[in-house]
């Protein structure tokens, strides 16, 4: 049964309805969703090495078919392919600059409060995990493996010129993996849960890649 690793975005949780819906979709065509927690060690003191870590153990346990991120679970998506996780990825409206664009407009005061979906609720995070992002640029160069992006032209919460602009760097620079694409949904806002199937399918594209010998 091939895996599918699934890394959730900012103030959420495996218990995602995307998740469940990609989960769904998946399982009648033979394959497994795992989905790790990735509030670590906690949201207040939210870590994106420990983030990273929770998906380079999960990987090297149960190594994945395909990597999912979405929204900030796409950094890490992109961080650990850079450590050596060798599966083709799928990014879903990927927080390219998350952290430099949360800095220039946070709020006085430490701990801040941010709405956690999954807990339904607001809830503390210390200014430091922002600031510590701030600092990540690692989509400068593309993945070495087929890696897919896809974005919402209404995308509320991810400029979509910045990720357009990226992947014409990326694309420009010759060293885009084969089978790699880059898919815009007119009128798809940041979630993108309607759009699963269209998540499903490609998902199950990215299967066929192997990596080279």
């Amino acid at each position: 049964m091939k895996k599918v690793l699934y890394l959730h975005g900012f103030a959420s949780s495996p218990a995602g309805r995307k998740i469940a819906a990609v989960r769904s979709l998946l399982a009648t065509r033979g394959a497994e969703v795992v989905a790790p927690d990735l509030n670590v060690p906690s949201f207040l003191d939210l870590d994106f090495d420990a983030m990273v870590r929770v998906e380079l153990a999960e990987s090297q346990r149960q190594p994945p078919a395909v990597v999912v991120g979405s929204s900030l679970g796409a950094l890490i998506a992109i961080e650990a392919s850079q450590r050596g996780v060798r599966a083709p990825l799928l990014l879903i409206a990927p927080a390219l600059n998350f952290g430099k664009r949360w800095v220039e407009n946070l709020p006085a005061g430490d701990p801040l409060t941010f709405f956690h979906h999954a807990e339904a609720r607001e809830l503390p995070i210390r200014r430091r995990f922002f600031e510590s992002l701030a600092a990540i640029e690692n989509h400068r160069n593309p993945p070495a493996v087929p890696v897919v992006v896809v974005m919402g032209t209404r995308d509320e919460s991810v400029p979509i010129a910045l990720v357009r602009e990226v992947w014409r760097r990326w694309d420009a620079s010759g060293k885009l993996a084969l089978g790699s694409r880059y898919i815009e949904i007119a009128g798809g806002d940041h979630g993108l849960v309607e759009h699963a199937p269209l998540l499903a399918e490609n998902i199950v594209d990215l299967f066929s890649w192997t990596p080279p010998a």
